[in-house]
């Protein structure tokens, strides 16, 4: 008799499209204060803190959806999973941000930058529009696509790794 296994990508799926909502609904609560072109360390700090919560609780509901059995893999699988769903949701979000809320994102972003490159450091003007011209290489939607991506795979991995193997519970086969 076969018994029914549960999907690593069923849980992936379902607590990524949980992390893309809140990430759209952090996005959009940024927006709303005008602060969504700004990024800086405490946004950063945020949606890495949402990133972990979903994948350690992603990760822990496998587990007890699986009677409290979950291989180190498993425990990987589910926690990228989340991240990569969670991120192209986020990428998804950016895009529609970027060329349909508000045209201007990328210009204000720019601005932004140089205003702050200009006030915290020692560059001339000269340096900091080059500086801000090579990074326009790297701004544009394929790249934000492949960063993103691989951004998203990278984090899901790194924040997996201790929640997977603390949770770890391996089914003894007799």
């Amino acid at each position: 008799m076969e018994e029914n296994k549960i999907k690593t990508s069923s849980f992936a799926v379902t607590y990524g499209l949980i992390l893309g909502a809140v990430s759209v609904a952090f996005g959009l609560m940024l927006y709303s204060v005008d602060l969504h072109y700004k990024g800086g360390m405490m946004v950063g700090l945020v949606s890495m803190a949402l990133t972990l919560i979903a994948i350690v609780f992603g990760i822990y509901q496998f587990k007890k959806a699986n009677n409290t059995y979950m291989s180190f893999a498993q425990g990987l699988k589910v926690g990228v999973g989340i991240a990569l769903i969670g991120g192209i949701v986020g990428i998804i979000f950016n895009l529609l941000m970027a060329n349909v809320i508000d045209p201007d994102l990328m210009e204000k972003a720019l601005e932004f930058q140089k205003s702050e490159l200009l006030t915290n450091t020692k560059l001339t003007s000269e340096q900091v529009d080059a500086q801000l011209e090579m990074g326009k290489k790297f701004s544009t939607p394929t790249m934000q696509v492949l960063f993103g991506l691989l951004f998203s795979i990278v984090i899901g991995f790194v924040f997996s790794l201790i929640p997977a193997l603390a949770m770890k519970k391996e089914e003894i086969l007799n």
